[in-house]
């Protein structure tokens, strides 16, 4: 139809590829564009697939299109795009999980860390977070 035809048109004029010398310098590129969807149509996909960082859903060999992630094999459809899975993974349960940081921090440990933080809440204005270190330090 007429609407999808501006569209791929439009994407037609986005599009391009880049030739590279290696596999690994294959993988360099495709880290740094960090792709919404990464096709890896190459002999060995699983051998390249450890390489890969920053790629929001990466589909395996000639067989996985791009459509099959988007409604039947599974995966989520919710994707960073724009370059985000430098930094930021796909929609999946973990996101609904809650997780918290624990930290046991020894006398020792305390004492190898205790005057980085002292100064650094020190420099923040927070004074108390300075002493309950500094207490703490104190204690026998």
């Amino acid at each position: 139809d007429a609407k999808r035809a501006v569209i791929l048109e439009k994407a037609m004029e986005n599009a391009g590829y880049l030739v590279a010398a290696s596999m690994e310098e294959a993988v360099e590129i495709v880290n740094h564009a960090a792709a919404e969807h990464l096709s890896l149509q190459v002999a060995d996909p699983m051998g390249v697939l450890h390489g890969i960082r920053c790629a929001g859903a990466v589909f395996l060999g000639n067989y996985a299109a791009v459509a099959c992630g988007d409604y039947a094999s599974g995966t989520n459809h919710v994707l960073p795009t724009a370059g985000y899975a430098q930094v930021h993974s796909g929609l999946d349960v973990q996101h609904f999980c809650r997780r918290s940081t624990v930290q046991l921090i020894t006398r020792e440990g305390l004492e190898g860390m205790g005057d980085t933080v002292e100064t650094i809440a020190e420099a923040e204005g927070l004074v108390a977070h300075a002493r309950s270190v500094r207490i703490r330090r104190e204690l026998h």
